[in-house]
């Protein structure tokens, strides 16, 4: 069954606005899981502009679900990660200049590195994902490092399906969604987990919840906006309806076919 995975950055986001204590994401955490949230996820970036390392601490004793770490494969991540000992570990790239993670980890371009990351994550006791464009290059050194998981970067099939008139009908649309439905293929034949996830709304989800195969949805921003209006835990809700509703017909037609 489709499982969603509720990034809490950005509740961490407004109480660091003004330095203060509120939006607890602990208590942000306790309302999604209440909603259903399947895994909490959260990036403890380098410049700690939004999540703090006391939140990671925290988390880790106190969520009921999986705790999804998402990192850079930095020594200081890792120690980290050693120490505290996430159940997922998602390694992204980063650059302080970025409002957010702009495109997928180059694992073919650091191989070596990697391997030894991954080692070391396994060794805390972590499932380690790669969030990676859609390119069977990454998939396959993804395989050759042994991550578990490839997550892959769904930014461009949001940014089309925004500008392209959301209808997933749509030509450009359906060929960043075939690009997303492909990768996850290659990386189920590779034998690692599909996830998915980066820019997914409301609005725009359904299309990639429906494909064969995907294990996680890994979605912040967009739950975070709805709960403003809603409150987390039915935002929440709302998001979870949508995805296995999309899954559930998709595998109701594969039954039939």
């Amino acid at each position: 069954m489709i499982q969603l995975g509720v990034n809490l950055d950005h509740v961490a986001t407004i109480r660091q606005a003004r330095r203060t204590y509120e939006p607890d994401p602990v208590w942000a955490a306790s309302e999604a899981q209440l909603g259903g949230a399947d895994a909490i996820t959260v990036h403890l970036r380098e410049d700690r502009r939004h999540i703090q390392d006391h939140d990671v601490r925290r988390l880790v004793e106190l969520v009921h679900v999986k705790l999804n770490l998402e990192m850079a494969a930095t020594d200081e991540m890792i120690a980290i990660a050693a120490t505290l000992k996430p159940q997922s570990a998602a390694l992204v790239p980063e650059g302080r200049q970025e409002i957010t993670t702009e495109g997928g980890l180059d694992v073919a371009g650091q191989t070596a590195r990697l391997t030894d990351v991954v080692a070391r994550l396994h060794d805390a006791g972590s499932i380690v994902s790669a969030f990676i464009d859609a390119e069977p290059a990454q998939i396959e050194a993804a395989q050759a490092c042994g991550f578990d998981a490839c997550e892959v970067h769904t930014g461009p099939y949001a940014q089309v399906f925004w500008e392209q008139g959301k209808d997933a009908a749509l030509p450009a649309i359906r060929a960043e969604l075939d690009k997303v439905r492909q990768a996850g293929a290659l990386i189920q034949r590779a034998g690692m987990r599909f996830n998915a996830g980066h820019g997914l709304t409301y609005s725009n989800v359904q299309p990639i919840a429906a494909l064969t195969g995907l294990r996680e949805l890994h979605i912040g921003h967009s739950i975070v906006s709805r709960s403003v209006f809603v409150g987390l835990r039915a935002a929440v809700v709302e998001m979870k309806r949508l995805m296995r509703e999309a899954a559930e017909s998709c595998s109701g037609h594969n039954t039939s076919a």
